[in-house]
């Protein structure tokens, strides 16, 4: 029996305790082109098709948020070549997948410093939020130009400028407070987490929001990563017991 056989026959026995939130690291997609002789951009479109099988999935299954790593702060780093590759890639999957997100009421959100982004990728996120806003179904949210710290940061400068300011006391700061300044405010912390490509690190994504996030580490290439592996980790997520700190 498949994996994708397996989930089905348990989801129809009602024995599914499916994930509220689930994030992905999608890390593999250069060491997947440079494997193939290929130009890493075409890594990343290729793993362009990889994140509209998850979303695919996560609409199909019910999940209700999906949070995808995107483009990190620290990806500014990489060569002018790669970014430039990389935002025309952002703008063409987010004109291309609209009318899908529309038809399978899909809500586009995103986290990060949007502010850095190109202006026409700024324009383009705007209008397809704007455009989803009211869809209920699945809100995916992209990390873009995002870093954990940096939202952390962000949050306490927010915070410090309300102590400033004689609105707040600093007695007045906790963990809710500052859950509310950070960029994910409104959303509940993921249930798991899931990075391919092998590596046993975070990479600075949801540093706050991972606390008791279960996590799944795969060394499939994103690129590679596909429905039956997805399903696959989900029923592993069923077989965790989740204590959060307790006995």
């Amino acid at each position: 029996m498949s994996s994708n056989d397996a989930f089905q026959q348990r989801r129809a026995e009602a024995d599914v305790r499916l994930p509220v939130h689930v994030a992905i690291i999608m890390d593999g997609n250069g060491r997947w082109a440079q494997k193939r002789l290929l130009s890493r951009i075409l890594g990343h479109e290729k793993g362009a098709e990889a994140v509209r099988m998850v979303v695919r999935t996560c609409r199909e299954l019910g999940i209700a948020f999906l949070t995808l790593y995107a483009f990190s702060t620290e990806n500014w780093q990489r060569s002018k070549a790669e970014v430039d590759g990389l935002m025309r890639l952002l703008r063409r999957f987010l004109k291309t997948e609209l009318p899908d997100m529309l038809q399978n009421n899909i809500r586009l959100h995103v986290i990060g410093r949007t502010e850095s982004l190109p202006s026409d990728v700024q324009q383009t996120l705007s209008q397809a939020m704007a455009a989803t806003q009211a869809n209920t179904a699945l809100q995916l949210n992209l990390a873009l130009s995002y870093g954990g710290r940096d939202e952390i940061t962000r949050a306490a400068r927010a915070l410090a400028a309300e102590v400033q300011a004689g609105s707040i006391g600093p007695e007045d700061i906790s963990e809710d407070r500052v859950a509310a300044c950070l960029d994910t405010r409104g959303i509940p912390d993921p249930d798991m987490l899931i990075r391919t490509g092998g590596d046993m690190r975070i990479s600075n994504f949801l540093l706050w929001q991972l606390a008791y996030t279960e996590f799944f580490i795969t060394s499939t290439l994103w690129p590679d990563f596909n429905r039956e592996q997805f399903l696959k980790i989900i029923d592993d997520f069923q077989t965790r017991e989740r204590r959060f700190g307790r006995v």
